[in-house]
Formats: C-alpha cells, sequence, structure tokens
C-alpha cells in the first residue's frame, strides 16, 4: 500500500488535533504523532537504569514468634582443648540473650561437659481488678424551699440538685430540717414517683421519723446494678430530682 509522503503531505497531531506538515511531525516515545510544538521526551524519571525485579510473597510464611522457654539447665558432652579453657560463650533464643553456656574443664583429660543455664521469663502479671471502694456513708442535708410558686427539695443547698451515686454505698437523706413538715423524701424508678404513674423503690431503702422534727432521714444502700432513680415527695408533685447509679 502506497501512503502520502513528501512536502505536501499532511497529519493531524495526536494531542492537539491540530494540522502540520507530515515532515515536520514527530513520534514520541509513546508512539504518539505529534506537531513539533507538542514533543516532549521521555522524563528521565522514567527511565530504569537497571532491570528491577519486584519480589514475591512467600506462600504461607512463618513468622518469628517470640515465646517463653524455660532452658532450666542443660548438659552437653562435648570435648574441649587439653587446657580445659573454661570460657563464656553467649546463646539467645528468638533473638534475645538471655544466657551463657561455659567450658567446663573435663574430668577425664578427653571429654568436657558444656553447661547452658537460663531462667524463663516471667509472663506478664495480669492487671489486678481495682478493688471496690470501701463502704462509707454520704450524708445530704434536704430542705425544701419556694421556687417561683413551688416547693422542691434542696439538696445541700441546690434545688433538686441531679445525684450520682456508687454501687455497695450508703446515702442518707437527712430531714432533721423543720421545712420539710409535710415532705416525705422517696425513691422510685420513675419520675415524680407515684406522681409519674411509678411506684415507691423499697431495695436497700429505711425510713425513720417524721420529716422535719430531729433524727428523720431516708437512707438506701446501693444496690448492685440497681437502676438510675428519682427521689420525690409522696405528698406533693414535681418536687424532687433524679439520681444516677454507678
Amino acid at each position: 500500500m502506497a501512503y502520502s509522503s513528501g512536502k505536501n503531505a499532511y497529519g493531524i497531531c495526536d494531542i492537539s488535533g491540530f494540522r502540520y506538515k507530515l515532515n515536520d511531525m514527530k513520534k514520541t516515545w509513546n508512539g504518539l504523532l505529534v506537531g513539533p510544538d507538542m514533543y516532549d521526551p521521555k522524563h528521565p524519571q522514567l527511565i530504569t537504569t537497571r532491570k528491577t525485579v519486584d519480589p514475591e510473597a512467600l506462600y504461607n510464611p512463618r513468622p518469628d514468634v517470640k515465646s517463653t522457654i524455660n532452658l532450666g539447665q542443660v548438659r552437653i558432652s562435648n570435648p574441649v582443648n587439653s587446657a580445659g579453657i573454661s570460657a563464656p560463650i553467649m546463646y539467645a533464643v528468638n533473638n534475645d540473650t538471655i544466657g551463657s553456656m561455659y567450658l567446663v574443664p573435663p574430668s577425664n583429660g578427653s571429654v568436657g561437659e558444656i553447661t547452658i543455664s537460663g531462667v524463663a521469663a516471667s509472663p506478664s502479671p495480669s492487671p489486678s481488678p481495682s478493688p471496690s471502694p470501701s463502704p462509707s456513708t454520704t450524708t445530704y442535708t434536704v430542705t425544701v424551699a419556694n421556687y417561683l410558686g413551688s416547693n422542691y427539695f434542696y439538696i445541700d443547698g441546690s434545688r433538686a440538685a441531679a445525684l450520682t451515686v456508687t454501687e455497695g454505698q450508703t446515702y442518707k437523706f437527712d430531714q432533721s430540717d423543720s421545712t420539710n413538715s409535710g415532705h416525705p423524701l422517696r425513691l422510685s424508678t420513675t419520675s415524680n414517683g407515684t406522681h409519674g404513674g411509678g411506684s415507691e423503690y423499697t431495695t436497700g431503702v429505711t425510713t425513720s421519723g417524721t420529716p422535719g422534727s430531729s433524727g428523720a432521714y431516708t437512707q438506701i444502700e446501693v444496690a448492685s446494678g440497681a437502676p438510675t432513680l428519682y427521689y420525690y415527695c409522696t405528698n406533693h408533685s414535681g418536687m424532687g430530682g433524679i439520681i444516677y447509679t454507678t
């Protein structure tokens, strides 16, 4: 087959799409036919200086795994020189130097012994569980005061305070203050207690005296797994708050 050539032949640049005289066009290193202004020689970074072979992964490799080895004491019969020189030789397990072996002078002049002594690495002790806190009693001073036309329990001076209690610990709500008269404090798993459709929570709970008189209190020893609780007044709605358990 004959192809056009010579000064009247034209070609289309593979990069720009412009027409050039065929005699002026060049072939790039990757096989493109381009105009002289589009020609770009191969970048040196694309030229390898030597044959490169990618390494292949090993099939089913067996990586080194460090383990605890108790060598105890090993005695190996082995000839030594007539001088019976004792020289330390370090030995290792999994590349960790763990002891020494010594050439011991022979007892009969012809056979010596190599004694290897080693001690097993002690495994890291398991972390001890955090000790449970010693049982203690926390006392909250309870008072009652009006706020914007409604009565609230104040715990240590904070209105309807949100509290956090810990399992196994004891918490006493001291209602000795006279403002507690007519406002028995009780606990429930329902917000606002019986006023919110719930019932009184009694697990670990003891009460004593009449609110507003000396020695009156409600006390709870928080049981393991105790739920979130709410303190409330048995006689009036909306006076209490929440108790988180941890």
